[in-house]
């Protein structure tokens, strides 16, 4: 009785060790990057998206982080994850342009009335569907699955920026977008493109004059050091889009892929909220600090240049952007 009792207790044990061995080889772990570090938008979306997915899928799929550009700058992480050698990543609309240039009408400069709107719009789902069919449309190898906030941009330099002509002539780091390249020219300012990764020392060396970024971006990577006084001109929204590559797209279960839609949908719901708090914070922060922050800037001398550009760039841009620019517009 004593053997069979034995032979049992092995039997049992070892069956608990093929379901635990099964279990684990069921558990999956994805790689999701992105450009900027912890303790930021970005970080946010990267936390939401990982918790839910975790939690919808029973810790079947677990989300590996990879923050602060380890993977690449913003171009470079779009193209691996076009490959399929990155499963995720979080991307700013503008950079976005570099293989979709329709993403462009998202940095239209004050397409946004407010801090209130963004939330709103890119929590819109006939925004997000005009978003997702236009990358499907004008890009391959990858999709669209949710949206995300850095708040809004402001230009910081070692000089105040009280209204659009103390801009002019300034050389000013921007994203390689048409609608940056056409919008700063017509303030007057002269437009510079450089990796992100550049920023820093090319303000400290006077390469550029200036740059532009929300307030904890400049926070987190201590522009501020270089580049002291910071104007809250809100020219433009911080956008982002969550993708997926299409790789791993293929590969998912029906099931999976609903997992996957409904993590990015909470990100696109609750990040944006999250990251303007963030924006807040970081501004008391950087008064802390001795950052000089100027906030009585006359946006009304950079709206009466850039408000007639709007319809005219998303024509340009293309069929997608005007869309999208229509339906954020028409959001209350």
């Amino acid at each position: 009785m004593k053997s069979r009792s034995k032979i049992a207790r092995g039997l049992f044990a070892a069956a608990l060790l093929l379901v635990a061995s099964a279990r684990a080889q069921d558990v999956k772990h994805y790689r999701f990057a992105y450009d900027q570090p912890r303790n930021t938008g970005y970080s946010i979306a990267g936390d939401l998206f990982a918790d839910k997915l975790k939690e919808l899928s029973k810790g079947t799929m677990l989300i590996d982080q990879y923050p602060g550009a380890q993977l690449g700058q913003e171009p470079q992480l779009l193209q691996l994850v076009k490959a399929g050698d990155i499963d995720f990543a979080i991307i700013s609309s503008a950079n976005t342009a570099t293989i979709s240039p329709q993403a462009g009408v998202m940095s239209l400069h004050f397409l946004f009335r407010n801090e209130a709107h963004v939330i709103k719009a890119l929590a819109d789902p006939k925004v997000f569907e005009a978003l997702k069919t236009m990358i499907d449309d004008t890009a391959q190898g990858l999709h669209v699955i949710g949206t995300g906030s850095q708040g809004v941009r402001h230009i910081y330099s070692k000089k105040e920026i009280h209204n659009v002509g103390d801009i002019k002539g300034m050389k000013i780091r921007v994203q390689a977008t048409a609608t940056e390249d056409t919008m700063f020219p017509a303030y007057g300012a002269q437009t510079v493109h450089m990796p992100f990764g550049s920023v820093y020392t090319s303000l400290q060396t006077g390469v550029v004059d200036a740059a532009e970024n929300s307030v904890n971006v400049y926070l987190v990577n201590k522009h501020y050091e270089v580049a002291p006084v910071l104007s809250l001109t809100e020219h433009e929204a911080n956008n982002a889009l969550v993708f997926i590559s299409d790789k791993l797209w293929q590969s998912l279960s029906a099931e999976q892929r609903q997992w996957v839609l409904a993590s990015a949908a909470e990100v696109s719901a609750k990040e944006p909220t999250k990251a303007f708090e963030l924006e807040k914070t970081a501004a008391v922060k950087l008064k802390s600090l001795g950052v000089k922050v100027v906030g009585d800037v006359d946006k009304a001398s950079f709206t009466a240049i850039a408000d007639p550009y709007l319809d005219k760039l998303a024509k340009e841009l293309g069929p997608h952007a005007e869309k999208i620019k229509d339906l954020i517009r028409a959001i209350n």
